[in-house]
């Protein structure tokens, strides 16, 4: 089979393996594969892992075999949560598997599924129905994280929440919020993802530095109630909490992994402020997004900019940090 791996940091090889045994796993063969940063952190070495590893971890994909006992069949349409646990921990069994202390992600710390078949447990196997488009289920591994992110608050209607990084995960959350009727300001310096996120549901748009008077006339200057910081960077971070109301919540969407201007912590403390760090997603976030996208509620296809193949996956890496790109897919 066609794999697409690392051999090295920014060393991609297409490479021709064998076709793995099913065993007691359900089989399965990817259609559609999405790129993101934790891809290409893993590409170029910023994310440590065994040589050679098959790169991906959002997956489309058309069942091929099944165990008997499993509920699914050949020609079945699924995505894969690709986070693996050992369900024996203590945050497994306090019912965070996806906080595991023994966890694995595919493309990460076992092969990937940029490949043309994937080995899967059928415990980590949902159900794609055909109401969803192929281009949007290339969205649901994405969209369950996000979903799982705003399980940490209680949203309620009429409230104003600001998105700051309207990249494909801030997208997803403007249309998220929009669903659960709050009012949503997105944020960013790109004024074509400003206007998307404008169609998408978002009622008010503003660059960075338009941001604290935006939200001020909105809110008659008590700032929002929540923010959502959705770039990964100490200053987009910085710049949530200063914009949040008094009594508000940050959730910190975004990897955040080192800074040197420090934040400013005064505000955490003056305003009393409650920062979530979600991770990851649990099995049920992905269903519930699965709904959600069959609902028809979503508008998943405006977030993708650029389908291409798997041989092509060196050009795809190079998109996913160029302005002009958010959703990158490959079709198998």
């Amino acid at each position: 089979m066609k794999a697409v791996r690392v051999t090295g940091p920014s060393t991609l090889e297409i490479a021709d393996l064998p076709a793995p045994d099913p065993g007691d796993q359900v089989l399965i063969k990817p259609i559609t594969v999405g790129v993101c940063g934790t891809d290409v952190k893993v590409f170029t070495g910023a994310i440590p892992v065994d040589y050679p590893r098959i790169l991906g971890h959002e997956v489309i994909g058309e069942v091929v075999a099944a165990p008997t006992a499993s509920a699914f069949k050949a020609g079945d349409r699924v995505l894969l949560d690709p986070a693996s646990s050992c369900g024996h921990c203590d945050l497994c069994e306090r019912g965070r598997p996806h906080l595991c202390r023994n966890a694995g992600l595919m493309g990460r710390e076992i092969d990937g599924v940029f490949a043309e078949y994937v080995l899967a447990p059928a415990s980590a196997v949902l159900a794609v129905p055909d109401t969803i488009s192929a281009k949007a289920s290339g969205l649901l591994q994405v969209l369950g994280t996000c979903v799982h992110a705003l399980t940490s608050v209680t949203l309620v209607p009429g409230q104003v929440v600001a998105v700051i990084g309207l990249g494909v995960a801030g997208q997803l959350m403007v249309q998220l919020l929009k669903d659960h009727g709050v009012t949503v300001v997105g944020i960013t310096r790109s004024e074509w993802k400003r206007d998307l996120a404008a169609r998408n549901g978002a009622t008010v748009v503003a660059a960075p530095d338009d941001a604290e008077s935006a939200l001020a006339e909105l809110t008659a200057g008590r700032g929002p109630d929540l923010v959502i910081e959705a770039v990964g960077y100490e200053k987009t971070l910085a710049q949530s909490i200063e914009l949040v109301g008094i009594g508000g919540e940050v959730i910190v969407f975004g990897t955040l992994t080192g800074g040197s201007e420090g934040l400013p912590y005064y505000q955490l403390y003056y305003k009393e402020l409650t920062l979530y760090n979600p991770r990851a997603a649990l099995f049920g976030d992905y269903a519930a997004g699965i709904e959600l996208a069959a609902s028809g509620r979503l508008a998943l296809e405006s977030i993708v900019t650029h389908e291409l193949t798997l041989d092509e996956a060196a050009r795809a890496f190079d998109l996913v940090h160029d302005p002009s790109s958010l959703k990158v897919l490959m079709h198998v």
